[in-house]
């Protein structure tokens, strides 16, 4: 059994919807006893970081996510849910995460507009994955996979063994991590068509 996360923070539906598509399906539930029991976990999320752990506290979902990553079942995190897993976030003012991964997570500068790389915040559309480590998420890609990404924050981890994918934007961030059994995306797979659902596939076939 997939189990995704809810902690009313994500477009769960389109995850779960993601999931049924290449033949998987998954759960949508906040009880830490189906959790406990599920195969597979996914952390989606869209929202502010601090909001987001306030909400995961509050539901007492924390202990049950780490316990899920500790157990070696396969775990996901996508967007919001990737930011989560490191130990601070400065979105408004300094915000403890859930500390699974060494790190922090940073706001994208934005640029003078009389830049001639002038880009915006957020980053928001298709962008190409660098791939550095081929994760199992991306067995059976090409290496010039694009997806799609909506987020005006970046992770920096501390130990870059764990980056799986670069983005640029208009310099490399981390878009894609992997730790043994840990797996998480700046962008939504769910929203990143042929590419995304090979992705999903491939976590729930794990």
């Amino acid at each position: 059994m997939i189990a995704i996360i809810d902690y009313q923070m994500g477009n769960l539906r389109s995850v779960q919807k993601g999931f049924e598509k290449v033949g998987h399906e998954a759960t949508i539930t906040s009880d830490p006893a189906v959790l406990a029991r599920a195969d597979k976990v996914v952390l989606p999320g869209v929202g502010a970081f601090g909001d987001a752990m306030a909400e995961l506290k509050r539901r007492e979902l924390v202990d049950p996510i780490r316990q899920a990553v500790d157990s070696g079942k396969p775990f996901l995190g996508i967007c919001l849910g990737l930011q989560l897993l490191f130990d601070v976030g400065y979105e408004g003012e300094r915000q403890e995460g859930l500390g699974i991964l060494r790190g922090e997570v940073v706001r994208f500068e934005p640029s003078p507009k009389n830049d001639e790389a002038h880009y915006k915040v957020p980053h928001m559309g298709w962008n190409q994955l660098a791939i550095r480590r081929r994760a199992p998420l991306l067995e059976g890609l090409e290496e010039a996979v694009h997806c799609y990404f909506v987020h005006s924050y970046y992770v920096v981890p501390s130990d870059p063994s764990v980056i799986a994918t670069e983005t640029c934007y208009p310099k490399p961030f981390c878009s894609m991590i992997w730790r043994d059994n840990l797996f998480a995306t700046q962008f939504h797979p769910e929203k990143s068509q042929r590419n995304g659902l090979r992705m999903l596939k491939n976590f729930a076939e794990l």
